[in-house]
């Protein structure tokens, strides 16, 4: 449980840290909370000859909220749980990071680091999907923001090139006749998601006339819903409706088997999970 040796460096700055992963290129890691890497490296999974630690990057923490939501990278997830004008703003936040791990987890944990670890059974990267946010990031050619939708190409894998950071997270407040929930039945050792559901909904006049449903920890990435979404536009709503949308959560998908749950099991579980969250959902939106 010792890693193999490796040098350590921790700037103080963005820039610091993104010429260092430049000059040390594959070599390199990133560490932010550490809760993936750190136990890859004592498991000898991951040997990088070169650690670049960006706790110190300042400018890479801090939630501002003005119509639009930012959230820093190294932003943890106490943090975001504790924000009072972020839980007024987008309470489905709050209520999913209250679901990740522990104290502990949630006192060390970032959600750059989550999204960029793209683990398939993360509660985030649905969340994020669900919102439609953008992830901002940086690297040798300049900053760029990536579309939650384009983000997650494959477990563990993303559309970050060589040499880029995760900056920040954005997107758009809550408002009037707009409800989102996440939901999720949880591995009752690490709280992970078995399989989670975010939804986001929009009322108008009686009618939902936006739906975003994704789904994480049952297959390889977290991934939109879109029978879904397009069963429940256009309907009031209502009980049955949902119902009638969420039989449709996870088509399509690849479902992962595991000792913990089955492929059947994890497409069953879409299905109730989807359909809890889209309850919440209309429910804050009406």
């Amino acid at each position: 449980m010792i890693p193999a040796p490796f040098d350590y460096y921790a700037p103080t700055s963005l820039a610091e840290a993104l010429t260092l992963l430049q000059r040390h290129g594959d070599d390199a890691k990133i560490l932010a909370g550490g809760h993936s890497l750190l136990p890859a490296m004592k498991l000898r999974l991951a040997s990088p000859a070169v650690l670049i630690d960006i706790n110190k990057v300042a400018e890479l923490r801090g939630i501002k909220v003005n119509g639009t939501v930012e959230i820093g990278a190294m932003t943890t997830w106490s943090a975001i749980e504790h924000d009072a004008a972020l839980a007024k703003a987008c309470p489905v936040m709050a209520e999913a990071v209250s679901l990740i791990g522990d104290i502990q987890v949630r006192n060390r944990g970032t959600i750059g680091g989550s999204l960029a670890h793209a683990d398939p059974a993360a509660d985030m990267p649905a969340v994020v999907l669900a919102l439609d946010a953008q992830i901002h990031v940086e690297g040798p050619n300049g900053p760029r923001a990536i579309a939650a939708a384009d983000f997650f190409t494959d477990m563990l894998s993303t559309a970050l090139e060589p040499g880029e950071i995760i900056t920040s997270i954005t997107f758009n407040s809550l408002g009037a006749g707009e409800g989102a929930a996440y939901a999720k039945f949880p591995h009752p050792a690490s709280r992970y998601a078995i399989v989670g559901a975010a939804a986001y909904v929009k009322m108008e006049n009686g009618q939902v006339t936006a739906c975003r449903v994704a789904i994480t920890g049952a297959g390889p990435k977290a991934e939109r819903q879109p029978a879904v979404e397009q069963a429940l536009i256009g309907t009031d709503g209502s009980a049955d409706a949902i119902a009638a949308a969420a039989a449709h959560a996870g088509e399509g998908m690849d479902m992962l088997g595991d000792i913990h749950a089955s492929e059947e099991y994890r497409r069953a579980m879409c299905k109730v999970y989807t359909k809890r969250a889209l309850l919440k959902a209309v429910e804050r939106a009406r």
